[in-house]
């Protein structure tokens, strides 16, 4: 016999949704011209005049996202609350398979195309000048045996299993992305990196790049060439080959920083290169206490008692600062894992995969939208210090009870949520903040 609880159970039907913080995204995004632009992007039409539009489709599934979403089939948490369907006034909210339908009608053509003119769109809109260009990639493993792309390579986490291998380019201190490139598991490192930089400069438009840094899968001489021709200073980290090492340890004059960190330059030209480049080598001893130590030994002095213990890093860079203040620099990129962690971690990244490789790339151009709108949220709306991954925003603005009061005389519609009366200022703020033009200050790295 089942004990007597204290309350009954009764249902309403009165329409409440659980996400009503949306509310400051919706007015910020009215107020950026958005749902506008969708419709300037030549999204693919659906085949039946019944069918939902594209812009639809692609709000709801950046609205998913936002709510937590980080599989198609998450996306029906929209359609199912019929609050956040008004809220965004999409009439009648479609399930996830027309989302995926959506993603399906998509070639490398309107893919490419898209996306491009999403990242043109956000960046005319911020006008940032002049910004820190980090690229980097990563992989995402797939699981399935039928996805398009997906292939064995490197892959340090599920060693034999099938991966995607894509590039991501990201704005340093705003936490944007500039561009992304899916790529098959077995591509190396370095395929296409070049087409990859003129297309991430293409998205930027008339955004200034003042710093490029890189890992040694960009360290090429056609890159080098683009970023001078382009008068972009840059700092890239550079392969250990056999004659490079040998030049470090026959040319080197080391300057202590701190015990077991030293760092040192040299004029250094590579194999097939026109000219010397300038490279600056940070070398660090094992036992230095800061953490994992990061670097590569010299392999072509293993036996050698005096370079034994110690890992190297390597940079090519055309700025004129001290060696030290490369390197700390370029210690600054550290935060594309923060960024991508954030990715696979809050929106589904390595979860959004259709059997075609296109519509997963234009799938996933749609998740690196939601993420840079978020952003844009956290810095133009929510102007704190520390910019919080999208988990914490959950908790502490977006998941807020609402619900539309038809019962209001004024003409205007109003949307009530159910914040306790303290915080109700802070509210009205946000509120204030997501209708003004958007702004944004750098975040205060949180690493």
């Amino acid at each position: 016999m089942h004990p007597e609880t204290a309350f009954d159970l009764k249902f309403t039907s009165r329409e409440v949704t659980a996400w009503g913080g949306l509310a400051l995204l919706k007015r910020m995004l009215d107020g950026m011209g958005f749902k506008q632009a969708l419709q300037g992007w030549d999204l693919p039409q659906p085949g039946s005049n019944r069918g939902y539009r594209p812009e639809q489709l692609v709000e709801q599934m950046i609205v998913s996202i936002w709510c937590g979403a980080a599989r198609f089939a998450h996306a029906d948490i929209t359609r199912l609350d019929a609050t956040l369907v008004r809220l965004f006034d999409w009439g009648q909210a479609a399930g996830h398979k027309a989302i995926v339908r959506l993603f399906q009608r998509f070639a490398q053509p309107s893919a490419t195309r898209v996306q491009s003119s999403s990242y043109r769109w956000l960046f005319d809109k911020l006008r940032l000048n002049p910004i820190t260009l980090d690229v980097d990639s990563t992989v995402l493993t797939r699981w399935g045996t039928q996805i398009e792309g997906g292939a064995k390579g490197y892959n340090p986490k599920h060693q034999g299993r099938a991966s995607h291998h894509p590039l991501l380019a990201f704005v340093a201190n705003w936490r944007l992305v500039a561009n992304f490139w899916l790529r098959p598991g077995n591509t190396n490192s370095a395929n296409n990196v070049l087409g990859f930089i003129e297309a991430t400069l293409e998205n930027l438009g008339a955004t200034k790049v003042g710093l490029f840094r890189a890992d040694s899968g960009f360290y090429d001489k056609a890159i080098v060439a683009l970023l001078h021709a382009r008068k972009i200073s840059h700092i890239i980290s550079t392969r250990l080959t056999q004659a490079l090492q040998q030049a470090i340890v026959d040319e080197c004059k080391w300057q202590q920083v701190e015990v077991g960190l030293e760092v040192s330059e040299l004029q250094y030209q590579p194999h097939g290169w026109g000219a010397p480049q300038r490279l600056v080598v940070v070398r660090q001893h094992i036992r230095r206490k800061a953490g994992a130590v990061a670097g590569k030994t010299l392999s072509l002095f293993a036996d050698d008692p005096d370079l034994q213990g110690w890992r190297y890093g390597v940079m090519l860079t055309d700025l004129r600062l001290p060696a030290l203040e490369v390197w700390r620099l370029y210690r600054g990129r550290a935060d594309c894992e923060n960024r991508i962690k954030e990715l696979k971690a809050d929106f589904g990244l390595g979860s959004f995969v259709l059997r075609d490789f296109w519509a997963t790339e234009a799938a996933l151009g749609v998740t690196m939208l939601a993420y840079n709108l978020m952003s844009v949220f956290r810095h133009a709306v929510m102007r704190q210090q520390v910019h919080h991954t999208l988990a914490t925003l959950h908790h502490q603005v977006l998941a807020v009870g609402a619900l539309w009061d038809d019962s209001a005389k004024n003409t205007k519609q109003t949307f009530r949520l159910a914040v306790a009366r303290k915080r109700r200022p802070w509210f009205e703020g946000l509120w204030a903040n997501a209708g003004e033009p958007v702004k944004l200050t750098p975040a205060r790295q949180n690493l």
